[in-house]
């Protein structure tokens, strides 16, 4: 009998989380970000969130460049930017993510084949954002540890696509920027990637 891999500890959430965060230059700061949720195990049900930063550095900006988490279930979307986006890398310590304004979505769609191009696409009142992964590349799995993962407090098995192009539309307008290189588990990506199958267990 084959040996079991086995993650002691508490399954936190478990589901989809492919982000795309864009920079100007590769070490500047970003620009924009959007990280997006397709929930489907948590301690608040199932859901999905978009949260989308068009002024990560501006706690205030106006409407058409704010900082906003689109959700179909805003319990699940708080617990998830409290105690996780808050240590991804792109969005730690950002006014942007301190200040995000929480809206409601209408719909939310996934489109494409994560061979090739993918993108989710959120409706909510006067805002359509289009989130697209371009030149996607061979998906790969692993498990980081607590120690390498961003909250340093649970192991994180998922499977990864790693993309070399990738856009945030709003209302049909692209935000500026491009994902910057990267490394995962040995891997070099850039800051835009699908990441499927993905749970976090704490540890």
């Amino acid at each position: 009998m084959a040996d079991v891999i086995s993650f002691r500890g508490t399954v936190e959430w478990s589901g989809e989380n492919p982000g795309i965060s864009l920079k100007d230059t590769p070490d500047g700061p970003f620009v924009a970000a959007a990280s997006f949720f397709r929930i489907m195990l948590s301690p608040h049900g199932r859901g999905h969130a978009l949260m989308l930063m068009m002024s990560p550095q501006d706690a205030n900006p106006p409407a058409e460049r704010g900082n906003f988490c689109f959700t179909d279930n805003e319990k699940l979307a708080r617990y998830l930017a409290s105690d996780f986006v808050s240590y991804f890398g792109a969005w730690k310590d950002t006014p942007g993510l301190k200040n995000m304004i929480y809206r409601p979505l209408d719909s939310v769609a996934a489109s494409g084949d994560p061979g090739s191009t993918y993108s989710e696409t959120v409706k909510a009142a006067e805002f359509t954002v289009t989130l697209e992964w371009k030149r996607l590349g061979k998906a790969f799995c692993f498990a980081l540890p607590p120690d390498k993962s961003a909250t340093g407090k649970h192991w994180m098995p998922s499977t990864f696509v790693p993309c070399a192009e990738a856009s945030i539309t709003v209302n049909g307008r692209a935000l500026p920027g491009k994902p910057a290189p990267r490394e995962m588990a040995g891997h070099k990506i850039t800051t835009a990637f699908l990441a499927f199958s993905e749970t976090w267990i704490r540890a």
